[in-house]
């Protein structure tokens, strides 16, 4: 079965990669100001009917693939004119979910439930140590003032572990930026999907954990690390500075502007969390490693095959992935398919 909780311990940095791809863009926001050491901004965010981004093709002989290149997040009030989208899922053999990763533990449901208690104390830190006592001062001191602004009425918060406690409150300041994760792009998707009675087929790799009750005692033990304040710093610095151009990357894709979304490469506050969340013991002594390059052989081996056997076939993939230089579209170049970018 798939653990959700603990998932969403070692593994949620996977959502910011789909659901949280705030990767550099040209800033279209306007004021920033500083207030009681927070900038405090007017993020410019479109609405409305926009027509998102066209679709890359990856061509061999007369087997054609789509991909739509996704981001998140997303304005919250637009709707999208997915026309050249719904034409291609009407005629698709074969609809491919994005990549991603399922931690499988051969559990039966009951006892995959009698672990939810473990995951859920997992998530907050050892020894029910608060922020302010795991921080170092300068650094809390940051955390105070952003969570006052966004995350004021949650008093659990400051429980949760560094890691999970700064992506939290980067959801708050995406909402109240007007921007939000997921809502966008599935729901047209599925109702395609829905009308064709079709399902999509999964991408994902597969990590098998032979003893999560383990696993979880293991996690619960790991201490502070200096890359979890590597990353809990740096998600800080993208609340406090850097929404603005969180908006306008959103904004790219509402409006369909692949220069401003191909312009920007992933974060390095991603990466940095993204080496935190696998770089802990708990992880090596299972073999949870390479994650990002066992995700992309995954989706090749599974892009393959469906090129072979179908005319057409659509897939989905977070922009950062499709178009950096080691990605997934020049892992297609190499293998000899040809490529062709959107209008």
């Amino acid at each position: 079965m798939r653990l959700p909780f603990y998932g969403m311990l070692w593994l949620s940095l996977l959502a910011w990669s789909a659901p949280a791809d705030a990767q550099e863009a040209p800033e279209n926001a306007s004021a920033l100001a500083a207030k009681d050491g927070v900038i405090d901004m007017d993020a410019v965010v479109v609405a409305g009917v926009q027509p998102g981004p066209g679709l890359w093709k990856v061509r061999r002989g007369d087997h054609l693939l789509y991909i739509l290149g996704t981001q998140s997040p997303l304005p919250k009030n637009i709707t999208w004119r997915s026309d050249e989208v719904d034409q291609v899922l009407q005629l698709a053999d074969e609809v491919l979910a994005s990549p991603g990763i399922t931690v499988d533990a051969d559990v039966g449901f009951f006892r995959g439930l009698t672990l939810l208690p473990s995951a859920l104390k997992a998530s907050k830190n050892p020894d029910g140590r608060k922020l302010q006592e795991v921080l170092p001062a300068d650094l809390y001191a940051r955390w105070s003032v952003l969570k006052q602004q966004y995350a004021r009425r949650d008093g659990g918060i400051e429980k949760k572990r560094p890691l999970i406690a700064a992506y939290q409150l980067y959801t708050e300041a995406l909402s109240d930026s007007g921007l939000r994760e997921g809502g966008v792009i599935d729901p047209v998707i599925d109702a395609v999907l829905k009308q064709r009675k079709m399902k999509r087929t999964p991408t994902l790799l597969k990590i098998k954990l032979e003893d999560p009750r383990a696993a979880l005692a293991d996690f619960r033990k790991e201490s502070l690390k200096p890359e979890d304040l590597v990353c809990f710093s740096k998600t800080l610095d993208v609340i406090e500075r850097d929404l603005p151009q969180v908006a306008a990357r959103a904004n790219a894709w509402a409006v369909g502007d692949w220069p401003a979304l191909r312009s920007g490469a992933r974060q390095d506050w991603q990466q940095a969390c993204a080496t935190a969340w696998f770089n802990t013991e708990t992880a090596r002594k299972r073999g949870i490693s390479d994650i990002e390059s066992r995700m992309q052989a995954r989706w090749m081996e599974v892009v393959e095959g469906t090129l072979q056997k179908n005319r057409i076939t659509f897939a989905t993939l977070p922009v950062w992935q499709l178009v950096k230089p080691d990605g997934y579209l020049a892992a297609l170049q190499d293998k000899g398919y040809e490529i062709e970018a959107p209008e």
